[in-house]
């Protein structure tokens, strides 16, 4: 394992078994979670035996901005990182009021197969270590010179999909001797991979699950999302009521609105009728349009009619609010029109 993605337990271990004093193991980690160095050679208290033997046997995995866009609407900024592999992984900076927020990838493109992603058009390519999920922040909070105060896993791939690998990433940076990032300024989005969210709550985790919705009944849910095949919406619901009772989080739907496809009253109507009672927000997100769908996002009409009806029913809702439009701004977008064109060029 990579040293990046090793708790500071283990990293004491591995430090032993070089034949080094356990006290450089919290020095190094320093190094890495705390002060972000790209390389190991920028750590002045470290020996240079060390730092060369390091540097030959345990690479410090970085990624490489490869394209960087900003928004000319609201300044959020988007990332294009290359990992060691030649793969290619996008993440994106947004600055709110209430402090800087990172939406960064799991997976190099994603097998859930949603209709209305560009994420998942190529399939799934590999899993992300935690080492290439921190250094998204890492990276960012190098190159930005802001600190970051929120992270949501919903960028490209399924979590959970990714399973052991986003625990570990979530234990390095809400840890005491990284970050510290708070566990209640991380939201970890899912398709709905019902074992996987009963296991997540049985970690008493104070974590944001985001459940991806998108339809009120299983019918109009398989149309989007194959996932809805494998999984009955009454078992996803009965998952999250369990995540809640667990953990005491409230829930949040993510509903990406579809034009007459599920944005009509009926389906507001099912929606309500799916989720009242439950402590929850209703996440509303105009669709971000891309060329290989047909689906068109709804008028401004048909969204706030949704919203109304909710609200109207005492459910907690917001319109998410469009970020990075002008960029590529929706999941996978930047990092396909990237790869597209580099294989042209071959």
């Amino acid at each position: 394992m990579d040293l990046k993605s090793m708790t500071l337990t283990e990293l004491k271990e591995e430090l032993i078994k070089k034949g080094q004093k356990a006290f450089r193991a919290k020095q190094i980690y320093e190094w890495i979670h705390v002060k972000l160095i790209r390389d190991y050679s920028e750590m002045t208290n470290i020996p240079a035996t060390l730092i060369e033997d390091l540097t030959k046997n345990n690479p410090l995995v970085t990624l490489k901005p490869v394209e960087i866009l900003t928004s000319q609407i609201d300044g959020t900024k988007k990332f294009l990182f290359e990992l060691y592999d030649g793969n290619i992984v996008e993440s994106v900076w947004m600055k709110y009021q209430h402090g800087n927020s990172v939406c960064i990838s799991s997976q190099v493109g994603c097998r859930m197969g949603c209709r209305f992603c560009a994420s998942t058009l190529d399939g799934l390519v590999r899993n992300l270590e935690p080492s290439e999920m921190l250094d998204q922040i890492y990276a960012i909070t190098r190159l930005t010179g802001e600190k970051v105060s929120n992270i949501v896993i919903m960028g490209s791939g399924e979590p959970f999909d990714n399973y052991d690998n986003v625990i570990r990433f979530l234990q390095l940076i809400t840890g005491e001797d990284g970050l510290n990032i708070s566990q209640r300024n991380i939201t970890v989005s899912t398709c709905g991979l019902v074992p996987k969210i009963r296991e997540f709550a049985e970690t008493g985790t104070q974590v944001t699950l985001a459940l991806s919705l998108h339809a009120p009944t299983d019918e109009k849910r398989q149309k989007l999302m194959p996932i809805a095949n494998k999984y009955a919406l009454k078992d996803v619901i009965d998952a999250c009521k369990y995540f809640f009772e667990k953990t005491g989080r409230r829930l949040t739907f993510e509903y990406s609105l579809v034009a007459g496809v599920n944005d009509n009253e009926k389906e507001a109507d099912e929606l309500i009728g799916l989720i009242k009672g439950l402590n929850c927000h209703v996440n509303l997100i105009p669709v971000n349009p891309i060329k290989e769908r047909e689906y068109k996002e709804s008028s401004k009409a048909a969204i706030l009619a949704f919203k109304n009806k909710l609200e109207k029913n005492r459910i907690n809702v917001t319109i998410r609010r469009e970020m990075g439009r002008d960029i590529n701004g929706a999941c996978g977008q930047l990092r396909r029109s990237f790869v597209s064109k580099k294989t042209e060029k071959l």
